[in-house]
């Protein structure tokens, strides 16, 4: 098992429960092309929102894995990615991993600043990564549930958090 050290990542005014989450139109990127999508127009139904670092990072790789090997992607709830990576990398990191996932390019972090979730990568201001989360929004993109991060590296208890964010 690889070492590293754990970092506490402070507190973080992220979104909560009942509160909007914010419309953004980026890239959304398949394992067959790329368009300018917005939120709004996804957004058809029950939505999860997985927020992780750039895609070529460990924590990228091992919690799409994880949500492939539970099925999360063949879900009734969509279950979409946002991404700090450009939608070249996204593209390449779907190839090589045979995935067939949906993840929006957010390679300035814009849209994880929007939601409360970025953090100083290594301590450097001005040089952020999102943290790992994943935000259900229902129909009107009201926040249904959250679970955010407190360090890096952090994943959650999958299962305790498909039952906290209401999908088991």
């Amino acid at each position: 098992m690889p070492e590293f050290d754990v970092v506490e990542l402070g507190a973080t005014d992220h979104l909560e429960p009942g509160e909007s989450a914010p419309e953004f139109t980026r890239p959304l990127v398949t394992a067959e092309f790329w368009e300018d999508r917005s939120l709004a127009e996804l957004v058809d139904g029950r939505t999860v929102l997985v927020f992780t670092p750039m895609v070529g990072s460990f924590v990228a790789k091992y919690v799409w894995d994880e949500l492939t090997e539970r099925g999360w992607l063949e879900r009734e709830d969509r279950v979409v990615g946002v991404a700090a990576s450009t939608p070249y990398g996204i593209s390449r990191f779907l190839d090589e991993n045979d995935l067939s996932a949906e993840i929006f390019a957010d390679p300035a972090n814009d849209v994880a600043a929007e939601y409360g979730i970025v953090h100083d990568l290594d301590g450097m201001t001005g040089i952020g990564e999102s943290r790992l989360a994943f935000v259900v929004l229902d129909a009107d993109r009201t926040v249904e549930s959250i679970w955010v991060a407190e360090e890096w590296p952090e994943f959650p208890d999958y299962d305790e958090l498909e039952a906290e964010l209401g999908l088991d």
